[in-house]
């Protein structure tokens, strides 16, 4: 449900800040909360040697996901592009059969990713046959977005099992926020920056409640369980995102996106499905 309404506070604080600034800001707030989780749990967050070449692979992919979604959400409606990134269990299924040992994808999932798949491909010819354009490119970026995000929570998987989930999630904001400052300066440098309420609620809902304490809650359960079943959970973020824009943003809710959202929802639980 939480993160149902992260596209809609991303697109708030976009009217004040460009997306690599906000990326910037959103991970310094949750990389103090994550501090704050560390601390209290006694982690040690020193980077071991070991460690490094991971950290900064995971930081790097982090980054660019981000961006990504940030910058789609900018260009196309929050509740497309909620619908667009909830495909991302899809990508979890794939890569968790190519890089985690006992994850494999069974003919169920297959069923369960294509129809996840033709959500997508719905939304996308709703546009072709209205021959409307105009979130074309957004939409692009965010699916990109969310393959990334599926490459990235397996990693993150695989990760977890010799990392700390919290100096996991630590390293990986703290790695990015300097990349997102310098590349900010300099291609944003011209930007007017605004701050209203909507803008201060857009910044902190991304970096406490889903940089903060959503990474945190995902991370761990990462951690505790197969990752390709955790996705049957986020069958509600894309019905929680298209409702929530609707309200507060008055994005209309079209016949397309209703299809779009079903065919992901279902799909998503029949990858998770378990007899």
């Amino acid at each position: 449900m939480l993160w149902g309404g992260n596209n809609i506070a991303i697109k708030f604080a976009l009217i004040g800040f460009p997306p690599f600034a906000l990326a910037a800001v959103r991970f310094v707030l949750g990389s103090a909360f994550i501090l704050i989780w560390v601390y209290v749990s006694r982690v040690p967050i020193r980077m071991e040697s070991g460690e490094k070449q991971g950290l900064f692979q995971l930081a790097f992919l982090f980054a660019v996901q981000i961006y990504l979604m940030t910058a789609g959400v900018h260009y196309t409606l929050a509740g497309r592009s909620t619908v667009i990134i909830s495909t991302f269990p899809f990508f979890v299924a794939l890569f968790a059969h190519l890089l985690l040992p006992g994850d494999s994808l069974s003919p169920l999932k297959i069923v369960g990713m294509t129809l996840s798949f033709l959500g997508v491909i719905f939304i996308f010819a709703e546009s072709f046959v209205l021959g409307d354009f105009q979130y074309l490119f957004g939409d692009l970026m965010v699916l990109v977005s969310g393959c990334l995000l599926g490459l990235r929570l397996v990693y993150t998987k695989r990760l977890t099992q010799g990392i700390h989930p919290g100096k996991l999630l630590l390293w990986q904001g703290a790695l990015s926020i300097p990349a997102f400052l310098l590349l900010s300066l300099i291609f944003e440098g011209d930007h007017a920056y605004q701050l209203n309420s909507e803008v201060v609620f857009g910044i902190l809902y991304q970096g406490l409640v889903i940089a903060g304490f959503g990474f945190m809650l995902h991370t761990i359960l990462l951690k505790r369980f197969v990752a390709s079943k955790l996705g049957v959970f986020h069958f509600a973020t894309p019905i929680f995102g298209v409702v929530f824009s609707n309200i507060l943003l008055g994005e209309a809710i079209s016949i397309g996106l209703v299809g779009s959202m079903i065919l992901v929802g279902v799909g998503i639980t029949i990858v998770n499905y378990k007899s």
